[in-house]
């Protein structure tokens, strides 16, 4: 098992930015893909960015190419998602996750997670 907590939403205007945290904690061996997805009211969950635990390796969504960043720390428990930029259309409750192997598209949907946080709310005003 393995449980997950995030942290850092708020209240920002556009142009802001934001650092979210994600503290991964039990059986954090088995993770492979750390990664973020959000949803806003009425839409469905969509996928944001991801690390892997081991390696370099990463992925975003187009959406936020460019202006998002997400990072780990050294033990590789924890991880970032550094907002820069930030639009009105990035409001929505952000979600931390994390899951096995996987690999494209495999680690851009949901299906490839396994693990994840409560959410915490991201409102980006104009």
């Amino acid at each position: 098992q393995v449980q997950l907590v995030e942290s850092g939403g708020g209240l920002v205007q556009a142009g802001d930015s934001l650092r979210l945290s994600c503290a991964a904690s039990g059986r954090t061996a088995t993770m492979h893909i750390m990664g973020w997805f959000r949803q806003a009211p009425g839409k469905e969950r969509e996928f944001v960015a991801a690390v892997r635990r081991i390696g370099t390796g990463g992925y975003y969504a187009d959406s936020v190419l460019g202006r998002f960043t997400s990072s780990k720390d050294s033990a590789q428990n924890t991880w970032y998602l550094q907002m820069n930029s930030l639009k009105p259309e990035d409001t929505a409750v952000y979600y931390c996750a994390a899951g096995g192997y996987c690999a494209g598209s495999g680690c851009r949907v949901s299906a490839g997670y396994d693990y994840w946080g409560h959410g915490t709310q991201v409102t980006v005003s104009r």
